[in-house]
């Protein structure tokens, strides 16, 4: 068999994940004249076609879906190859690129990537916050090469990438200073009907506190639903609620607003990840991160 043609793969990888020639052809600047006589030329070359229709889309059939298994390796190793020879100078890597989850604490994050700035490797440290669909998507196609997690890589995605469990810590309250002294008494009953400060429906904190709140037998009330997390603090030093965050960042977060701890839980576990790409190296700063979320969490 003669050798394969990437020209053509890359046409066909291009309709394969638009759905669409005409999506594909928009993606690559062509006509979609060019991108149909692409893949009947590719088709032609292995002696079958590649895909089926479903309704208005273009899907690969079962050998498509061989041949699109095979392209997803084949691009995204090229895409590494690229990142990891885009060098601006000798000794240089390629920037690492960290996908943070919005309900990450913030100080949380700091304390794992600080560490990176001191690695003898130089590189550019780029932080692209999302939700966690949003990172995934990033990551499946090489544009990241972590993601700081509050859950793992859920069962059956079509991601190639790796849990990596960074630990896991209890939940502290907080409230403004001024207040702190009528929630303190009687917590965690203070916190009935009291307004409190939700993170993301997105996040896994979010559902742990609805078990919570349901198991202790209190019912706050929510005044706000917040994805970014310095925000929630923001809000909570100023008198709008009461808010929670790892009690593994509980000094960092006294230390930088005017707020007290009104008590602490350790029965809702908030627990992190680094979801790594598969790939054939991995970035040399990864070490570093996942050595000082063990530090920080206490990981045996």
């Amino acid at each position: 068999m003669k050798q394969l043609n990437f020209h053509h793969l890359q046409y066909f990888y291009a309709v394969a994940k638009e759905g669409s020639v005409t999506r594909a052809a928009e993606l690559m600047n062509v006509t979609p004249q060019t991108v149909s006589g692409q893949i009947t030329t590719f088709e032609e070359y292995i002696g079958a076609p590649l895909f089926k229709r479903e309704g208005k889309r273009l899907e690969p059939n079962s050998l498509g879906q061989i041949t699109l298994r095979y392209a997803d390796d084949i691009f995204n190793l090229g895409n590494e190859l690229s990142r990891t020879l885009a060098t601006q100078d000798v000794g240089q890597v390629a920037n690492f690129n960290v996908g943070i989850v919005e309900a990450i604490p913030k100080m949380m994050v700091y304390e794992v990537l600080n560490d990176c700035f001191d690695l003898e490797n130089r590189f550019l440290l780029e932080c692209h916050e999302g939700d966690f669909s949003s990172l995934l998507a990033d990551l499946s196609i090489n544009k990241l090469d972590m993601i700081i997690s509050d859950q793992p890589l859920p069962v059956g995605v079509s991601v190639r990438a790796i849990n990596q469990y960074l630990g896991q810590s209890g939940v502290t309250f907080f409230v403004a200073s001024e207040q702190c002294e009528h929630y303190q008494k009687d917590f965690p009953h203070s916190l009935h009907k009291s307004p409190f400060l939700m993170p993301s429906r997105k996040s896994a904190q979010f559902q742990n506190l609805i078990s919570w709140f349901a198991q202790v037998k209190v019912a706050p009330t929510v005044v706000a639903e917040v994805d970014d997390s310095a925000l929630l603090k923001i809000f909570g030093q100023t008198g709008r609620g009461i808010f929670c965050v790892a009690t593994a960042v509980e000094q960092d977060v006294m230390s930088q607003f005017d707020v007290a701890v009104i008590g602490r839980v350790d029965s809702i576990s908030d627990r992190y990840y680094a979801i790594l790409p598969e790939r054939k190296f991995k970035h040399p700063a990864v070490d570093s991160v996942l050595g000082a979320a063990d530090k920080l969490l206490n990981i045996s």
